[in-house]
């Protein structure tokens, strides 16, 4: 690992630039944090969702006299018992919080039990009688447009046109292709939980694992028909995200139960409920088509995607938007034709998910990169760096580059890296590992290299900002300051962030963070790679007002200083809806890597021998925590690579589990040479750059790019299964 050291501007401990130890690490390393689903009240029941087994069907009656006879159960509601609007949705408000005359998907709430004991619940479950008349499905995202209308307006999410140059220049070297990418679940091993508690005027409180709390209450006290004022949230312990809390699940249904049964209410999935409880990563099909010269510069670049959404909006429109703005990757293309498509089906619903729809456009522009590489006789880094962006490039949306984008220097920094030692005869360090299937025979081994773009914050117009409270008091005869935001801490390390900033703009080192909540403003969304940069913003400048008021004063006596405020990034615009210019986004994030990987071809089974990865960050507030964020990253896009999919027939989940749904362990995980650049972005507060997103997006790329090196297929789908491998 090689790190630029960063300059502090306090010499306080523990500030910015160095990795001190998190406020929640020790509890949660003894197996002592208390996670959602650790939430209790002494007087609590337990909430249950019936869902739909049918991915397409109109209700024709729901019974629940035999569940309300069941001994034990103080409620059983369907959607007549919604008192307000029955409709809810990150985006669109398309999606029901309890069905009314028709499923959509496998999986769908359709009623709700209360009762005394879990036990009780899943029995009062099992008696409430459905009837459905199960239609056909529609499934097929290519399709999908022009089939049966699943919501008013039909299919079609979202169209993003791009249109840049020349739409009908030609090319010396043409390559296409065809790509397409599985649906990939967040897999986070904390299960959607929350504890909802009623009071006496009405109003309720719920304590949940989330990733948005203000837009959660939004739509929840709508649900309600309650005063958003009347609906307080609080953040419990999260154990994982990646985009899958951004949605809601459970929220609305237990503070129903709670109203209703005047009693708080505790809802936990079990992980078979958690896989249809939550959006997943779009499933996309890509054609692309790109032109270069006999240099390998290119000339065009055209593609048409479709991403599937599932049954219901969630972020598809952005998801989808972010994929077209993104589309042709981190190069200089003068001619650009992009036609991106999300469309609604009966397949799960689909949301965020790291990357954002940018991880489905990197696997195919940098397959297609290879296949340009292959066609000019040229080697894949080199026809990369023939055309990589530098600052000042102009994006196919018009948007001009102004920070750092050393595209280049990224990809050379991980050619130059020293290779792995040759294939292992460790049967561990081999394909199958000690399952014992091979020892060196039949195994290959291939490099590949890959090289990917994110935008960061939100995007389009939105008003991204985040608000930070920051207070200052004697404590024991010292300063001590504390933090309060409602920017959802989520694994991330966010807690220690805002410690850090208020230690290096203060001075003062004994900073509390204090539990986020909506009584205090918006904190926005953790996703898009924004906290630090967002909530990172707004708490840096709280502290340059307490600071004013400090005016230099290391004794305040028993004044308390309290300043709130909120802070937001440079605008972004809406994109042109026929030509899709427009000044998108807010920064561009960038990634490489290179994968080394061994392949058994006689069983299709593949190890990662190493993933080594280069990363601007702008600057490293906590190096640590940026070297762990690009290690995870990078995890889940090798997750992508050779294993992760959630896999449908006929819109229904096959294998809802950890089972049957593989993520990579430590075992899978390789080693790591990472590189951190730190190019200051001039309009980003320390100058940095989001960091979580960008390495998902280029691990997958690269370590397929790898196999293909070794075994010569074409692997134009993943995850990479061992069938693709063998032909069988």
């Amino acid at each position: 690992m090689t790190l630029t050291p960063a300059e502090l501007t306090s010499a306080v401990s523990g500030g910015i630039g160095t990795s001190p130890q998190r406020p929640d690490g020790n509890l949660k390393v003894r197996g002592e944090f208390a996670y959602a689903s650790d939430l209790w009240h002494e007087d609590m029941i337990w909430g249950a969702t019936l869902r739909s087994p049918h991915p397409y069907a109109r209700i024709t009656s729901v019974d629940i006299t035999e569940a309300l006879k069941v001994p034990g159960v103080y409620a059983v509601l369907t959607h007549s018992d919604v008192p307000g609007r029955n409709l809810y949705g990150l985006e669109h408000k398309d999606q029901p919080v309890l069905a009314v005359d028709v499923v959509r998907y496998q999986g769908e709430p359709v009623a709700l039990v209360g009762a005394d004991h879990p036990e009780t619940a899943l029995r009062a479950m099992k008696k409430i009688v459905v009837s459905y008349d199960v239609l056909e499905p529609v499934v097929d995202m290519e399709t999908a447009a022009d089939d049966t209308p699943l919501h008013p307006g039909g299919n079609l999410v979202r169209h993003v046109p791009i249109r840049r140059g020349s739409q009908d220049v030609t090319a010396d070297v043409v390559v296409t292709g065809r790509y397409e990418v599985g649906m990939q679940d967040q897999a986070f091993l904390g299960p959607e939980s929350g504890l909802a508690v009623p009071a006496t005027d009405g109003s309720v409180d719920l304590y949940i694992a989330t990733q948005w709390l203000h837009v959660d209450r939004d739509q929840i006290a709508a649900a309600l028909g309650l005063p958003q004022e009347q609906v307080r949230l609080t953040l419990s312990g999260v154990g994982g995200a990646f985009g899958g809390r951004e949605d809601l699940s459970m929220q609305v249904h237990a503070c129903l139960l709670a109203l209703h049964t005047g009693k708080p209410v505790k809802m936990v999935y079990n992980r078979e409920e958690s896989f249809y409880g939550h959006v997943h990563r779009h499933p996309a099909v890509l054609y692309y088509e790109h032109g270069a010269d006999h240099t390998g510069k290119l000339v065009y670049v055209r593609t048409k995607m479709y991403l599937d959404g599932g049954a219901y909006a969630s972020s598809t429109p952005a998801v989808v938007a972010n994929a077209a703005t993104l589309g042709v990757g981190p190069y200089e293309v003068d001619n650009v034709t992009v036609d991106a498509y999300g469309v609604y089906t009966n397949n799960p619903p689909c949301g965020a998910m790291r990357g954002f729809g940018a991880v489905q456009a990197g696997f195919a522009y940098e397959s297609q990169m290879d296949k340009l590489a292959e066609a000019l006789g040229m080697s894949p880094v080199d026809v990369r760096i023939r055309n990589a962006m530098t600052e000042g490039s102009v994006m196919p949306t018009g948007q001009v580059v102004d920070s750092a984008a050393p595209v280049a220097q990224l990809l050379k920094l991980v050619q130059d890296k020293p290779l792995p030692a040759g294939t292992s005869t460790d049967i561990r360090e081999l394909p199958g590992g000690v399952s014992n299937t091979t020892h060196g025979e039949g195994v290959v081994r291939g490099v590949g290299y890959a090289v990917g773009i994110k935008n960061i914050c939100f995007s389009e117009g939105y008003d991204d900002y985040s608000t930070a409270r920051v207070r200052v008091s004697m404590v024991n005869g010292e300063l001590a300051a504390a933090v309060h935001t409602a920017a959802c801490e989520v694994g991330q390390g966010l807690v220690t962030i805002m410690q850090q900033i208020v230690r290096t703009e203060l001075g003062i080192e004994r900073v509390t963070v204090l539990p986020m909540d909506t009584t205090i403003g918006n904190g926005g969304s953790t996703s898009a790679s924004r906290q630090t940069y967002v909530t990172g913003g707004a708490v840096k400048a709280a502290c340059a007002l307490v600071k004013a008021r400090l005016d230099g004063r290391t004794d305040i006596g028993d004044e308390v200083i309290d300043e709130v405020t909120e802070w937001r990034h440079r605008a972004t615009e809406p994109i042109d809806p026929e030509t899709g210019q427009g000044n998108a986004h807010v920064q561009y994030g960038f990634a490489a890597h290179r994968a080394v990987v061994d392949v058994d071809v006689d069983l299709g089974l593949v190890r990662v021998v190493s993933l080594d990865c280069a990363q601007d960050v702008g600057r490293a507030l906590n190096p640590q925590a940026v070297v762990g964020q690009i290690q995870g990253g990078s995890a889940q896009g090798l997750g992508l690579a050779v294993m992760e999919e959630i896999q449908t027939s006929g819109g229904k989940v096959r294998n809802p589990s950890f089972t049957d749904y593989l993520i990579p362990t430590v075992l899978d995980m390789p080693p790591m040479s990472i590189d951190v650049l730190e190019l200051a972005d001039p309009h980003a507060p320390y100058g940095i750059r989001g960091v979580g997103e960008p390495p998902t997006i280029s691990s997958t790329p690269a370590i397929v790019a790898a196999i293909r090196a070794a075994t010569g297929l074409a692997l134009t789908r993943v995850p990479v299964r061992p069938e693709h491998l063998t032909g069988t």
